[in-house]
């Protein structure tokens, strides 16, 4: 094991942490990166899909820009779901190489993949919006009565911020959206759609074993997806002692440390969406007013202490 890579350190110490990011200039990859100089570490941005996996026994290594790797302390993945697969790889690797990262290798597969983590979240006790999924079913009509339908939300399994997110209103629309999904032979989950949420969801950002900040996003005029990205609007957000706790839980359950979890707001409680294992911070940043960039770095701080040489995921 090359034990070159990392170094022991304190609050005192200046660390050099890492941003896995293939944009230098994204505002999340940016802020995290200020708020590592403000501390007083040193910050580098590698870009994970230009790497090279060195694969050797006792050795494990990063190749970067034709060397490997500096030192580093600690790793702060944010990983793209276009590269999920070989973004894990080096993070699984900067693990065997005992650097410190924010969110491990499995955790975020197991948040990105949209039916593992219902079932991980169910297991745990989670509510969730009812949910199926199945393969070439002979009776689309047992499916959507399932959840409730219609309307029903139909999800692409590998869609993202949004897309691949379509909610049928009519058991007609419903039919033919599973049927042209099917003959693209994409996987989908079909979902219960919840009215009373009116197009609006709650994104709790998880640090550790704390909600710091929420907000509620609200979704463009005749889009019942609330993303950000798609001209949705956000307001914070105090969220209920149990929105904090299901927050929270449903992180813990899927083993992401930083984690934005999506929520929608229901006559029965809250009902986790998703976990995000690389949300975004301009959104929860702006509307609260929250360094949570520092807050992560601080976070790196407490765990390079108190869990240094942790290699859970690997």
């Amino acid at each position: 094991m090359n034990n070159t890579l990392t170094r022991s350190a304190n609050y005192s110490d200046s660390m050099k942490i890492a941003v896995l990011s293939t944009n230098a200039d994204l505002y999340s990859t940016r802020r995290l990166v200020e708020a590592i100089k403000q501390k007083g570490h040193e910050a580098t941005v590698i870009d994970h899909v230009k790497c090279f996996v060195m694969i050797e026994g006792g050795k494990p290594t990063i190749i970067y820009k034709g060397k490997p790797i500096p030192e580093i302390d600690a790793a702060i993945p944010r990983i793209g779901t276009s590269v999920s697969a070989f973004g894990c790889a080096v993070v699984r690797q900067l693990e065997l190489m005992k650097v410190f990262t924010t969110v491990k290798s499995q955790a975020i597969l197991r948040s990105r993949d949209k039916l593992r983590s219902m079932q991980v979240l169910a297991k745990a006790g989670i509510d969730i919006p009812k949910t199926v999924f199945a393969k070439n079913p002979s009776q689309v009509n047992e499916l959507i009565h399932l959840v409730g339908g219609p309307p029903v939300v139909i999800k692409l399994l590998e869609g993202t911020q949004g897309v691949g997110v379509v909610l049928a209103e009519t058991i007609k629309a419903a039919k033919s959206t599973i049927e042209a999904f099917y003959g693209l032979r994409a996987n989908f989950l079909i979902q219960e759609y919840i009215a009373e949420s009116k197009g609006a969801d709650i994104r709790a950002f998880v640090i550790g074993n704390k909600v710091i900040a929420a907000m509620r996003r609200q979704g463009a005029d005749g889009d019942f997806r609330s993303n950000l990205h798609r001209g949705g609007q956000g307001s914070l957000v105090e969220l209920t002692p149990e929105e904090e706790e299901t927050a929270v839980a449903a992180a813990k359950a899927l083993g992401v440390k930083i984690a934005g979890v999506d929520m929608l707001q229901s006559d029965r409680g809250p009902l986790v969406m998703e976990v995000n294992s690389s949300p975004g911070l301009r959104g929860i940043e702006e509307v609260s007013g929250i360094d949570v960039a520092a807050l992560i770095v601080s976070y790196i701080e407490d765990k390079i202490v108190t869990d240094e040489g942790d290699t859970v995921g690997v």
